[in-house]
């Protein structure tokens, strides 16, 4: 049997794993994005083509693209979580909820997960590993960021 030591140290790892998780699942849903707007590393299906900017889709790219960044870094996790959580239930219940309620039966695994990860971020936070982190022990780099976002570049 494993000693309790080998426990207390891999629950010693539950925040690093949570900024780990958070890093995963912002790159697969960036890519999310990246299929909407630029058509990489594939299109849409059914044919390959983008979405239209100012469509609906394309919102949800540039949510998914702008909101996927900001999370892999872990800048401004919680309120950039929060509406990419929303984003994700309404894409469930407008797109998949309506062929079935269940998941699996209507392809809606994705934003239903995804709705729930990201809530979860909005909770809890980056982890140690983000950039959230770094802000709160660095206020040279809170300046530095809040430069670049307000154009002072």
């Amino acid at each position: 049997m494993p000693s309790p030591n080998l426990f207390a140290r891999w629950a010693g790892w539950g925040p690093y794993l949570q900024s780990v998780l958070r890093i995963v699942a912002a790159f697969i849903f960036l890519q999310a994005g990246t299929m909407k707007l630029f058509a990489w590393p594939a299109g849409m299906p059914p044919d390959g083509s983008t979405a239209e900017l100012l469509s609906q889709v394309g919102i949800a790219g540039v949510l998914e693209v702008l909101g996927g960044g900001l999370l892999m870094l872990g800048l401004f996790t919680r309120p950039v979580a929060f509406v990419l959580s929303g984003e994700m239930a309404v894409a469930y219940f407008q797109i998949f909820a309506a062929q079935s309620i269940w998941p699996v039966m209507n392809n809606g695994v994705s934003p239903a997960l995804y709705c729930f990860v990201w809530l979860y971020f909005s909770a809890a936070g980056a982890g140690p590993w983000s950039l959230d982190a770094k802000w709160r022990k660095m206020p040279s780099l809170r300046l530095t960021i809040l430069a670049l976002f307000a154009g002072g570049g």
